[in-house]
């Protein structure tokens, strides 16, 4: 389980593609703290660390994954927002994630507003169907509150802590368009689930 909180920004150093998945290899700070096994949110992607040494770290990215988010163009160089596990005595700051990406959207547009920084985010329907002005969502692993949505864009607003923390910061409009990995809020999809079977 994860809450949205970036904890560093990483650096992908590697990536060895194969037809069976990828192999990423990460430079992060937070490399002390992590054993072989542990649970990494890459981008909002929850996976397991490997082959950990010194200050870099692996992870085995099944097709799965590649398929469903944007690390299947992730390229050596790519700055990741990655966050460890939620400790059970830990404060709840963001919300409540899986790191079980639901899709991609694409970056529609950027706008300042004072100090803070609006993002338009392109999604499908049967994404939006789960979003929600002023409710929750992850964008690349960072938990945001949408600040509007209609039937086919959102906006989330970035304060600049979470602009200089994450690497939502380096948003550009320079194409190609930026493609951003999103999961929805799970209550919202357990209470469609629960009320459509009280239905039947």
């Amino acid at each position: 389980m994860f809450t949205g909180l970036v904890e560093d920004l990483g650096v992908v150093v590697a990536v060895d593609r194969t037809g069976d998945g990828a192999v990423l290899t990460v430079e992060s700070k937070l490399a002390p703290q992590i054993g072989e096994g542990d649970s990494v949110a890459v981008n909002g992607v929850c996976l397991t660390a490997t082959a950990i040494e010194g200050d870099r770290f692996g992870f085995d990215v099944m097709l799965e994954s590649l398929r469903r988010s944007s690390l299947g163009e992730i390229a050596q160089g790519s700055r990741v927002n990655l966050e460890l596990a939620l400790r059970a005595d830990a404060r709840l700051g963001g919300h409540i994630m899986q790191g079980h990406v639901d899709g991609v959207g694409v970056v529609g547009a950027i706008a300042d507003d004072g100090f803070a920084r609006v993002v338009t985010v392109e999604a499908p329907n049967e994404l939006l169907r789960y979003v929600v002005e002023k409710g929750s969502i992850a964008v690349d692993g960072v938990s945001l509150t949408v600040s509007r949505v209609d039937d086919t864009t959102f906006d989330v607003s970035l304060i600049p802590e979470t602009l200089e923390r994450t690497n939502l910061g380096g948003l550009t409009m320079d194409p190609p368009a930026r493609t951003v990995n999103l999961e929805v809020d799970v209550v919202a999809k357990y209470v469609e689930k629960l009320m459509g079977a009280h239905t039947r």
